[in-house]
């Protein structure tokens, strides 16, 4: 069972980590997260991930913004046993911890990105393209 980081400027993961324990009180063992605080470079989160990390062979890393600090610091992770996405939110959080137990990363990481794109909804739907 893949393991879950979430890295995000802070408060965000914090945050996020809150949200998810309030829908699935259960998650604690599973869900990791690493608050970027300003003035850490890429090296840093790269450094206290690793930490959170220790001991854990299969991870799926979630980030808030492609580009970013905390996403620069995640894509050294990346590897065959680390899968990072970027543009973390709580549909695709959500959607990562119902089926964390029951799937394996690449799988896992494929439901994590359909939750983020299903979680976006326009009300009332937005006018097609010209």
């Amino acid at each position: 069972m893949p393991n879950l980081l979430v890295i995000a400027h802070l408060p965000l993961a914090s945050a996020l980590r809150q949200v998810a324990e309030h829908t699935f009180p259960d998650c604690a063992p599973t869900l990791a997260v690493l608050d970027v605080a300003p003035g850490m470079c890429a090296e840093d989160v790269e450094t206290a991930a690793r930490a959170l990390m220790a001991g854990q062979p299969e991870w799926l890393v979630m980030t808030d913004v492609f580009g970013a600090t905390p996403s620069n610091g995640a894509q050294r992770l990346a590897g065959e046993q680390v899968q990072v996405l970027s543009g973390v939110s709580v549909p695709m959080l959500w959607r990562t911890l119902c089926y964390a137990s029951q799937t394996s990363l690449t799988e896992l990481a494929r439901r994590a990105v359909q939750g983020a794109a299903t979680g976006i909804v326009a009300t009332p739907p937005l006018p097609p393209d010209e």
